[in-house]
């Protein structure tokens, strides 16, 4: 199961429509194209479009399972005493004094640049439960890290 915002939910479904609508009909158009270029045995062109054509059908499937299992979470029921998905997190890096923030969200929704990482990450699972005040000392690849949660908020 995979806990997300609406705002997620909505641009899988979107995301999954336009597989469905747009790049499904593309990928057929370019193996009837290819077909027709002859014999098939021999066509490098038709082999790549039907490669293209299976990356595409198992993307679109392993999209369709992920909202299959999706339970999006009603943030107005959410607290902000501890960290949990779907909360923002302020915090202050104890070892360079820099201020950082991050929204935990499910693994479909991260995205660095937005500042929302997944809740499988070291950072997020050493982050989870903990309160404001609280000094966390959390394994990363590159070593350990040191944060103190300054506040929690509502994504």
């Amino acid at each position: 199961m995979a806990y997300m915002s609406q705002e997620g939910y909505d641009k899988l479904i979107a995301e999954l429509q336009r597989l469905e609508a747009v790049e499904r009909p593309k990928a057929s158009a370019a193996i009837a194209e290819a077909r027709d270029k002859g014999d098939l045995s021999e066509n490098s062109e038709y082999d790549a479009a039907k490669e293209a054509q299976a990356h595409l059908e198992d993307k679109i499937n392993k999209l369709k399972q992920t909202i299959s299992e999706a339970k999006i979470v009603d943030t107005s029921r959410l607290s902000t005493d501890q960290v949990q998905i779907l909360t923002k997190v302020e915090m202050t890096n104890l070892t360079t004094k820099s201020k950082m923030s991050y929204t935990i969200v499910s693994e479909n929704e991260a995205d660095l640049r937005a500042g929302k990482i997944s809740i499988k990450t070291p950072i997020a699972q050493g982050l989870l439960g903990k309160k404001v005040g609280d000094e966390v000392e959390i394994q990363i690849p590159r070593g350990t890290i040191k944060l103190r949660i300054d506040n929690i908020s509502i994504a």
